[in-house]
Parts: structure tokens; sequence; C-alpha cells
């Protein structure tokens, strides 16, 4: 193999396309293709993607020396046959179509790749991983470990769909894996689905309403629909399914399991569904508390590294390290597809010949994970005035200052600062914040900012020395990918006589606005070496206030991707009810704007 001097990973074709480049190993650039799309979740080739990596890279695409591939698509392929010959004549429906995609482009792959970008050199090379190869690569590589087990779950690459494997230095092995139909993935997809909200995006939204329920159905799921070894090895009882044959995921089967029909996507949330959420969340945090069990037996580490889309279960991650298995966990910020990118340009690097040994970072190599554009002060003054906007300057100090006089009269603010983040996660430079302390903040910000369902809780953020004073957990959160408790002594009694959504009506603790109903909260933790801006302002504010957490969400509206530009930015802001966009060094209060023209779009080249 030659020397991959300028690597490119990618993830196209099935969900959270992506693409990310490596030069001599150093990851320099990372981002999803619905960034630049502005298409959620979207799917098809990373060709924007790609050429922010190379921008920011700085170099042309003559000089990649490797394109690798996060599956292996002829593998994927034949999974895919051998299925429908197992059903037939079950998946006639779909059947036309699947191959339609495949023979379209998918199969060729190669070809694919070269046609969409032109100028790569002949002998450049196309190379593929294994798609859970990748997972274990983008988790296990970035880590701060020299050697650690690895779990990646997810819903199913070519066959796997659970892996467990163990990395050293440069190399990792796969040790043993779970075989598609049988997936963790699908059964908590499958369950989004019953629930109504959409798969590959509406985990999230099941996670966050499980806490409303009670675990009613966990006996009938264990029973009827999943079977679960001590290992934590399990099979699907693909009589209450119909992925494999029709297009829902699940049958009239399962339904009458769990009491009535699935839930449509605009019918109310009642009582039942969750503790249908809450059934299925419990029983997902079993398996995941037994793997991991399992793989401490097996490698005898005291390390664990977690990737695929299930890794993303915060609450289950959360447990397993209350759980003590491990003495360290540490998660992909990208676990999902996207990552797979990124894990799949690692996998070809360290699988050079006499390639030096492996430097293992003091926190992680994905420099916290803001892999993404970013944007002068240049080029966000020249959308700012494109758009007709008001706005002052305010250099570092003022600007602080500013934002913390905001956040104490309970503004919803939002912040868009440096590179944009790699992964599902804002992180503080695509975020909206606002004062954890507000009781009202929840609700304004679900309601009148991110126009979605108003049960959904929202993140703290606070700086690593001080988590300990207010949650349940002492350990690095910088990707927001551990659930903890609220302190005792900071949570308020709730009124018995609340059920259900009814409890969001009721101040859970002095914190309210990051506090979820079960008294949890999906924690990030900001060092300086992370994110000194957002650390200097947090600071700033507990100075001010006493108070060490702000609210951290997104900077985004239900159905859109977080925003990229200035101009996503400028134009979300002016979409919303949030008071003020704070913007680089620029200040920007809605209600001092024009109104805006909504067709005009601007788009300035990324730094």
């Amino acid at each position: 193999m030659a020397e991959l001097r300028h690597s490119l990973g990618l993830s196209a074709f099935y969900h959270d396309s992506a693409a990310a480049l490596l030069v001599d190993g150093k990851i320099i650039a990372a981002a999803q293709e619905e960034r630049f799309t502005r298409k959620k979740n979207e799917a098809e080739f990373p060709e924007h993607a790609a050429a922010f990596c190379l921008r920011q890279a700085g170099i042309n695409i003559s000089q990649l020396d490797a394109v690798i591939f996060y599956d292996k698509p002829i593998l994927k392929f034949a999974r895919l046959l051998e299925t429908y010959l197992a059903v037939a004549p079950g998946g006639l429906k779909t059947f036309p179509t699947t191959m339609a995609n495949w023979l379209g482009g998918k199969l060729d792959l190669r070809k694919t790749i070269r046609g969409a970008l032109p100028g790569l050199r002949p002998d450049c090379q196309i190379l593929f991983t294994e798609h859970h190869q990748s997972h274990a690569a983008s988790a296990f590589y970035p880590s701060p470990f020299a050697e650690a087990a690895i779990l990646t779950i997810d819903g199913v690459g070519e066959w796997a769909t659970t892996t467990l494997g163990f990395g050293r230095g440069n190399d990792i092995k796969l040790l043993k894996e779970i075989r598609f139909p049988h997936s963790l993935g699908l059964l908590y997809s499958a369950f989004t689905d019953y629930c109504g909200f959409r798969i590959n995006s509406g985990e999230y939204k099941l996670m966050g309403l499980a806490p409303y329920g009670q675990p009613k159905y966990a006996d009938a799921i264990r029973r009827e629909l999943i079977e679960v070894k001590p290992d934590g090895s399990f099979r699907l009882n693909l009589n209450y399914f119909n992925f494999l044959s029709g297009t829902t995921m699940t049958n009239e089967k399962f339904h009458a399991l769990l009491g009535g029909r699935p839930r449509g996507t605009e019918e109310k949330i009642g009582q039942r569904h969750m503790d249908v959420a809450r059934s299925v969340q419990v029983v997902t945090e079993e398996i995941m508390v037994k793997l991991a069990r399992h793989a401490r037996e097996i490698t005898g580490s005291k390390n664990l590294c977690l990737a695929g889309g299930v890794a993303l279960n915060c609450v289950a991650n959360g447990i397993i390290l209350r759980e003590n298995i491990f003495e360290q966990i540490w998660i992909q910020p990208a676990a999902g597809d996207a990552g797979g990118a990124l894990g799949a340009a690692l996998t070809a690097w360290y699988a050079q010949p006499n390639l030096s040994p492996r430097q293992v970072a003091v926190n992680d190599s994905m420099q916290s994970s803001l892999l993404g554009p970013e944007f002068s002060d240049a080029e966000i003054e020249a959308t700012l005035r494109a758009n007709g906007a008001v706005f002052q300057k305010l250099e570092k100090v003022a600007l602080l200052d500013f934002t913390v006089k905001l956040l104490r009269a309970e503004k919803v603010i939002g912040w868009f600062q440096g590179r944009m983040e790699f992964g599902p996660r804002a992180l503080g430079n695509r975020s909206i914040i606002g004062d954890a302390r507000s009781p009202k903040m929840q609700s304004v910000m679900n309601l009148k900012v991110k126009f979605r369902e108003s049960f959904r809780p929202f993140a703290p953020i606070v700086r690593r020395e001080r988590v300990a004073d207010y949650f349940e957990m002492d350990t690095d959160s910088p990707y927001m990918l551990f659930v903890a408790p609220v302190k005792k002594e900071l949570r308020r009694t709730l009124p018995e006589h609340l059920t259900g959504l009814d409890l969001l009506k009721a101040e859970r603790s002095t914190l309210p606005a990051v506090t979820h109903v079960d008294y949890s909260a999906r924690i990030q933790t900001v060092s300086r070496a992370d994110n000194p801006l957002l650390y200097d302002l947090l600071l700033r504010f507990e100075q001010a206030t006493g108070c060490a957490v702000l609210v951290n969400t997104s900077f985004n509206v239900r159905g859109e991707p977080i925003v990229c530009t200035p101009d996503d930015a400028y134009r979300c802001f002016m979409n919303t009810e949030m008071d003020f966009l704070i913007m680089g060094s620029y200040v920007i209060e809605r209600t001092a704007q024009p109104k805006m023209n909504m067709s005009r779009r601007v788009a300035p080249q990324a730094d």
C-alpha cells in the first residue's frame, strides 16, 4: 500500500452522509453533508462535505492518496439478496426499488466515487472497510487509551449489528459479533416508529419520552420480542416484526402485544406511549450493561470505547458508567454513520505497514469534535450587511459581559462561534443557550424557538471542575453522551397528583430548565482547553449569579439540521422567537431587525 499522506473517509447512501480528512494520520476536518445541503439526515454522496474538508486542509483533490468508504457494498448487497430470497415472495413490494438503487450506482462504488470526485489521480486508491470496523476505529483510535475494549452497536452494517472488540496500539481485533436480523438498533427503531417518531432521527425523542412512563411492557418485551443471554447476546423473535419482508417495522402481532395500533405522527402522546417508551429503554439499558460486563470479562481491559448509533443512548451510557464496570469510558461523539467516515480513514491509516506506534492524546484526538467550518468576523459582517441586518460589534470582554447580562434577564440566545461541531450534538459553537435556573426556559425553547415537542429535555453545560457540585458524576463528559442524576440536595419534591406530561408543570430542581422529570440531566462538561470562549462565559455567568450551569441546545429548529454558515444562523434566528444572536463579535437583537426576504441565501466560503 502506498503511503496515505492525504486520505478522505466517506459515509454515504444510507443515513447521515459525511466526509473526514486525515493528513499524516491527524484528523484535520470532518462534517456531515446535511449541514451544507440543509436536508436533515442527508443520505446522498457527501460532495459538499468532501469539498469543505479539502479546503480546510488547504489541498486539492489531486493530492488525495486514498478515498476510503465506510462499508463494503458487495457484502451489503449479498445480505440484501439473501434476505429477499429467505422471505420470498414477502419482499416483492420493495425488491424492484431496492435493486434499482443498487444497480444505479451503489454496487460499483469505485466508479461512483470517481464520478463524484472528478480530479482524483488514477493511482488514488479507492478502499473499503467493513461497517463495524469503521465504527470500532472511530471509537478506539481517537480515544485517550493505549488499549481498550470496544463495543459497536447499531441497526446493521453489512451483516453485523453488534461487535465486541479489543484495541491496542495500532491494532483492532473484532472478537465477537451478532448478525442481522438480530439487532438492538432495529428493536429500538421499531419502538421509535411505533410511538410515532421518525426512524433515524426520532430515537432521541423516544429516549426523552421514556422517563414519563412506567416499564409496564418490559416483561412482555423480554418474554416475546427478544431473548437475551447472560453475556448480552440476543435474538429477536421475528414473528413480531415486518422489516424483513414489508415496508413497515412492526406487524399486528407486535401491536396486539403492546395494547393497540401505532401512534400517528400528529396524534396526541398518551400514557401508553410513555409506558412503551420506558419499557424498551429499560430493556435496552439491561442489554447494554450485560454487553459491557462481557466485554470487560473477555478483554480484561479497564477501558471501554463505544460507537454505533445505539452508543448515542446517553441514558444507557450513564448507567454503564455508574455500574463501574470500567474505570474509563470514551464514546465517539459522531457515533452514528457519520463517524464511520472518520473511522474508515483511520482504519486505512493504521493498516499501513511499518507505521510508527500510535501516539495517545491526553484527552482524545477529536479536538473537542470542533472539526467543521469556521467563519471570520469579516465574513459574518458581510452576511449581516447582505441581509440588511442591524448589529453592533463588541470586543471579547464586553461581548461576554453583555451575554451574561442577557442570560440573567432570561433571554434566549443563539450562540455562533468558531468551528462547527462534527456529530449530532451542538457543543457550544452552534448552540442556543439560556439560564438553567429559569422555570420557563424549557417550555419557551421547545415551543417558541425549537418548535418541537414540549416533553423533550435540554442539556446543561458546566465547567468540568464544577460538575460534581451539581450532578452525581465526577468525570469528563465533553460530548454530552452521559446522563447522570441531579444532586439530591438540589431537587424539589414533585406533587404526587402529577403524572405524564403534567410533570412538566413542576419545578424539579433549582435548575429546572435542565432537570428531566426523573431528576436526570444529559451533561456537557467544558474545560478551558476544550472551548476557551464558552468556558469564560460560564465562569463570568457564575461570578455574576453564583450558578455555574447554563442550558445548551442545538442551533436549529425541528426538522432542520444544525446551522453551518452565518446565513443559516441569521435565517434560523429570524424564523424563531430567539431574543438575541451572538455571532462572532457581533450582537443582533431580533426585534431590531427589518423584515427578512427569506428567498435570499448568502453562502460565504469558510476559512
